[in-house]
């Protein structure tokens, strides 16, 4: 089985480690260079390659050249493991068996970009891991296998993360015997089932205090460490709140109500402040901070 893979991030570097485990023969992997404006906290699908002697690209494989490359190889299999490109659909036609991505939510559920964060920031109690098969419409095609972990209220994205990565190793390695003797099963999407959710930008992190204690802090642990971090704004001065807890009370949105604890009000109940961050300076408690009682965020 010659194998044409699409990799990055943990999910990439973990689920090729898998196939190499289990003899696969990998022709040529594409991944990313690292962005200089992105948090660098995962493992390097290029450092892997390099270990192992695989051969790589880093440019996108829906350039033509690249696009003639995979035509040349002739794979029995294309795979995407968190590859950040959407795969041109003449692409995803060159693979004699199958061309397939693993998703890091339980299908249909969460289709599209940052599955875990939106999990996190929707207050959902579970999401997981799933291989199927890649159609012209994102995270649409049949579903081979998946696997469901749990979202405790205390995890943050990262640490969901982390589970969606030990999930997506297991659906591999259960799946992929059964696609290499051909005798993996395909269950349809529904779609209508299902969720859809784009991109997320910093200034999406933007805390709206009118909403309720609970979404923000959803937002809070959805966005914090090693991501850019919810934020605020204090006369003008942008403030990141990095933790956070929900508290049973009253205030007026975005108000101070206590200076220690410092609670904030919001749309249904209190936010109580732990750990912050004044834009150019350092990471503190949230008790360590001149904050007064007459205090207001926006």
């Amino acid at each position: 089985m010659k194998l044409v893979i699409c990799a990055y991030h943990n999910v990439g570097y973990r689920c090729i480690e898998e196939l190499l485990r289990q003899g696969a023969e990998i022709s040529l992997i594409f991944t990313h260079e690292d962005s200089p404006t992105e948090q660098i906290w995962f493992s390097s699908v290029r450092e892997l390659a390099e270990a192992n002697k695989i051969p790589y690209l880093t440019s996108s494989i829906n350039e033509p050249e690249n696009i003639q490359r995979v035509r040349q190889i002739a794979p029995d299999f294309l795979l995407s493991f968190y590859y950040r490109n959407m795969i041109k659909p003449e692409l995803l036609e060159l693979p004699d068996k199958g061309a397939l991505n693993l998703h890091g939510s339980y299908l249909p559920k969460y289709r599209g970009r940052v599955p875990v964060n939106w999990a996190v920031i929707n207050g959902e109690t579970e999401t997981g891991a799933t291989l199927h098969y890649m159609v012209a419409k994102p995270d649409a095609g049949d579903i081979v296998d998946q696997e469901k972990v749990g979202i405790a209220f205390t995890d943050t994205a990262h640490d969901v993360f982390g589970k969606v990565n030990e999930a997506a190793v297991t659906v591999l390695r259960r799946a992929w015997p059964r696609l290499v003797d051909g005798n993996a099963g395909r269950i349809p999407m529904d779609l209508a089932a299902g969720s859809y959710f784009g991109g997320r930008k910093p200034e999406d992190g933007r805390i709206d205090w009118t909403k309720s204690a609970v979404e923000i802090y959803n937002l809070i642990r959805g966005v914090t460490h090693p991501y850019p971090g919810a934020f605020t704004k204090l006369s003008g001065k942008k403030l990141i709140v990095w933790s956070a807890r929900p508290l049973a009370g009253s205030g007026t949105p975005g108000q101070v109500v206590s200076l220690n604890p410092l609670c904030i009000g919001t749309g249904n109940g209190l936010l109580e402040l732990h750990r912050v961050q004044f834009d150019g300076g350092q990471e503190t408690e949230a008790t360590a901070c001149l904050f007064t009682e007459s205090d207001r965020f926006a």
